[in-house]
Formats: C-alpha cells, sequence, structure tokens
C-alpha cells in the first residue's frame, strides 16, 4: 500500500502541507488550476527558502487585496529606489501569508474580511470544478471546523460564521491540500506525535493558551508535545487537515520512501528549522507483518526515570498510584548509576493521552528530578475471555487472538484461581493446571 508520513516536528499548517506536496513532486500549476476553479480572486506562489540551511517549498495564497497592497507599496518604494525593487517583493511574499502557522494572530490582517458561514464556504467549494473527491474531503475538513466551533461556543452548527478559518486563504489552503493529497495517490496516511507549540495567540476573542480552542478539540488524543520558542505551531486548518486525511499516529513504519519533501512556516526559527517534512513511499512486507491489520497498532508512551536516593517501599507505594491513575504496566530494574550507586529505573507505559497526569505523579511522589519520554507502536492481539469449570469452581481465562480470529494462547485470570485457592484450601499451582486442562478440552471439542 502506498503511504504518507507527516512528521510534524515543528506543527502542521495548511501552507506548510501545501510546501510539502509540492516539494513532493505535487504539480503546482495543478494547485494553481484548483485555486483558480474556486473563483475566489486568489492566486498562489510558490518559491524556495531556507529553513535551518535546509532547503524547501513555501506557498502562498494571494489575495486581491494582497497584490493592491503589494502594488501600493511597489510604486511607492519604485519612485523613491528603483534597486530595491527585487528585496521588496521578497519581503512582501514572505508576509503575504503569515497567519496560517499562527493562525489567531492575523486580526489586523483580516479584520475586514467577510464572515462566512458554513454553508456559504460549503457552496462554494460544491460550485466549483473539481473532482467530487477533492470537494468531498475539503468539505469534510470544514465541516470539522464548524463542528469544533459549534462545541467551544456551544451555539447549533448553523449559527457557526467563521472569522479567521473563514478567509479565503485558509479556503484555498484545504481545497488545494484535498487535491494534492489525492493526487499523489496515497491510500493510508501516518503522522509523528505533533509538536502543538506554546504560549499565546490573539483571536477574535480575546488572548487564549496554545493549542488554540477549536485546534484542541479538532486534535482529541492525538499525540501532542511542547518544544522549542513559544509559538503556535498546529493551528486549526493543519488540525483539520490531519482529521481530513484520517492520519494515524505511529512511529516512522517500515516503508520503500519514493519520493519526499519539505514545507516552510512563515516564520525562520533559528535553532529549529520551521518546517514540515512528507515521506511517500510503499509500506514494506515488514511493517504489514508486524501490524497484521491496521487496527492492531496503536500509539504507547514510554516514560522512564532512574533514582537511587529513595526507600523501596516508596517506590512500591509510587507503582501502585500509577497503575491506578491509568498506566498500563509499571516496572523496576535495578541499575548501577554515577559514582557506583546502586539505583531504580522505573518504567512506564500508558496511552498519550495519560502522560501529563502520570508525569505529575513520578515528580509528586518520588525523589526523582527529571524524566524521560518517548512515543512508541504498540502491537497488541485482540483480546477474548471466556469461563471454564474447574473442581473448585468457575475461573475465567484470558484468550489473545490473532487477526485472522485464531488463537495464540490463553491464560487462567490470577485473582479467579487466587480466590479458590484462599477459599477451597488447595495450591494455587493446582486451580491454575485444572483451568488449563479445562480449556484444552473445549478447545479440543470445538475445533
Amino acid at each position: 500500500m502506498r503511504i504518507g508520513y507527516l512528521e510534524c516536528f515543528s506543527g502542521i499548517s495548511g501552507d506548510m502541507l501545501l510546501g510539502a506536496l509540492v516539494d513532493a513532486g505535487v504539480s503546482f500549476a495543478m494547485l494553481a488550476e484548483t485555486t483558480v476553479a474556486l473563483n475566489v480572486g486568489a492566486r498562489l506562489e510558490s518559491r524556495k527558502v531556507t529553513r535551518g540551511g535546509i532547503t524547501a517549498t513555501k506557498v502562498d495564497v494571494i489575495t486581491p487585496e494582497q497584490d493592491e497592497h503589494h502594488a501600493r507599496t511597489h510604486d511607492h518604494e519604485h519612485a523613491h529606489d528603483h534597486g530595491q525593487e527585487a528585496h521588496l517583493h521578497h519581503d512582501h511574499a514572505h508576509e503575504a501569508h503569515p497567519h496560517e502557522h499562527h493562525h489567531e494572530h492575523h486580526s489586523d490582517e483580516h479584520s475586514h474580511a467577510p464572515h462566512r458561514s458554513l454553508s456559504t464556504i460549503l457552496a462554494i467549494i460544491r460550485a466549483a470544478h473539481l473532482p467530487d473527491s477533492v470537494k468531498a474531503r475539503a468539505s469534510r475538513a470544514f465541516q470539522l471546523l464548524g463542528e469544533a466551533e459549534a462545541a467551544i461556543h456551544s451555539i447549533p452548527l448553523e449559527k457557526v460564521h467563521f472569522h479567521e478559518v473563514g478567509a479565503v486563504d485558509t479556503i484555498v489552503d484545504i481545497v488545494c491540500s484535498a487535491a494534492g493529497c489525492e493526487a499523489l495517490g496515497v491510500g493510508r496516511w501516518l503522522a509523528s506525535p505533533l509538536n502543538a507549540g506554546s504560549g499565546t495567540v490573539k483571536c477574535q476573542h480575546g488572548t487564549l493558551p496554545v493549542p488554540a480552542p477549536a485546534t484542541l478539540v479538532l486534535l482529541g488524543d492525538a499525540p501532542v508535545y511542547s518544544a522549542g520558542p513559544p509559538m503556535e505551531r498546529v493551528t486549526p486548518t493543519g488540525a483539520a487537515l490531519l482529521r481530513m486525511l484520517d492520519v494515524e499516529y505511529a512511529s516512522l513504519p517500515a516503508m520503500r520512501v519514493q519520493t519526499s519533501g519539505y514545507g516552510a512556516g512563515s516564520r525562520d526559527t533559528p535553532g529549529e528549522p520551521n518546517l514540515l517534512r512528507l515521506l511517500v513511499g510503499e509500506e514494506s512486507n515488514a511493517s504489514a507483518a508486524l501490524a497484521g491489520t491496521h487496527d492492531a497498532t496503536e500509539p504507547i508512551v514510554v516514560m522512564e526515570t532512574t533514582i537511587d536516593d529513595s526507600n523501596p517501599q516508596l517506590l512500591a507505594w509510587v507503582s501502585e498510584l500509577l497503575l491506578e491513575a491509568g498506566a498500563w504496566d509499571v516496572y523496576r530494574a535495578a541499575v548501577q548509576m554515577k559514582k557506583g550507586r546502586t539505583g531504580v529505573q522505573m518504567t512506564v507505559l500508558s496511552s498519550p493521552e495519560r502522560l501529563a497526569a502520570l508525569r505529575e505523579i513520578l515528580f509528586r511522589e518520588t525523589t526523582t528530578i527529571g524524566l524521560r519520554w518517548r512515543i512508541e507502536n504498540k502491537l497488541a492481539l485482540e483480546r477474548a475471555w471466556m469461563t471454564v469449570t474447574t473442581p473448585w469452581g468457575d475461573v475465567r481465562m484470558k484468550i489473545a487472538r490473532w487477526p485472522s480470529g485464531k488463537a495464540a494462547n490463553a491464560s487462567p485470570e490470577y485473582e479467579d484461581c487466587r480466590k479458590l485457592a484462599v477459599e477451597r484450601a488447595v495450591p494455587l499451582k493446582d486451580v491454575m493446571q485444572a483451568a488449563m486442562q479445562a480449556y484444552a478440552r473445549w478447545t479440543k471439542e470445538n475445533t
């Protein structure tokens, strides 16, 4: 299967995705024609830029208002210094679309732009002479944006009027992204965890923390983190595009990369390239064999800390707290630390959404002053339960199944066996053996 992998180490926005698509080989002429088909008076510009020493593609949506502003600026500067023309044009192009990676920072730029209802935007998309599949994808992205806004403001969907996201450039970003992604022929989209940024953004309703409210709703349970200078790195448009593509979040899968591209954001952040990288290729047989089915894999947080100054009883207590708070598993191993001291490495496994709560427990309840974490892929077989009867009572059996439905292994539930061993005063091992024998008989009779 042909797959696309988005590496969102500096977030994602509409212009970044368009840049990555063009850089990876999508026809810019096709995207320009898509823009014209929308009949909103906008056009596209594409240029090469450098971010952190890496050459990338920057795609800007130029509206009639921006063209008019540029013409005025150009005429004024031309009268004073003809030699500055090229430099001024570059500066204008760089600033033409700053909002998309700082989505809520452009209230001045679009304060005079008309507010559009969802139905108006969908009508624009429907009227365009574009493939139905492209229009369906783009319409879904705006539907998701509308539902997010309705949820935030507790109003009916038909009452939602887009302000920032209703601007012409965002309409073009979403529709052209839908067209570009379809042109790649990708059947499955994946993405890394998202660097959502930090700090605050200014929007119509005031100054709010990053991620912006609409972005947060759209991201749902996607794995996010914050790194680098404070700025908005995942915009509402970027989050809607991820949802539009039904992106799965996972580590880079086994794949044969056929093409790649870098899409640039508007700002050049020192020390951390403001880029989105796109990898496109064929999923390898190894990846498919490991996963079995796409639904079998899910992201897992692996959080670790090493401690050399804590009471073992305290660490046992913390392990219980972590499990009660939703950790999938907690285990400890002896390690040798600096200066020859013996310490303990505590490892916590959990879903990404439990990271913050579990991290807080570790800092609050232990003596550690630092920890590390990463997101990996978890492959879990489907689990099912059945009950077998032993001479001392019923015991539940936990059965793991391959994607084909065939049982991979089975084990008796410990707590059931323990309860019977205590109540009937028999060895625990005898109860467990009897449960396995009962399961083996059932399997023989039913296969």
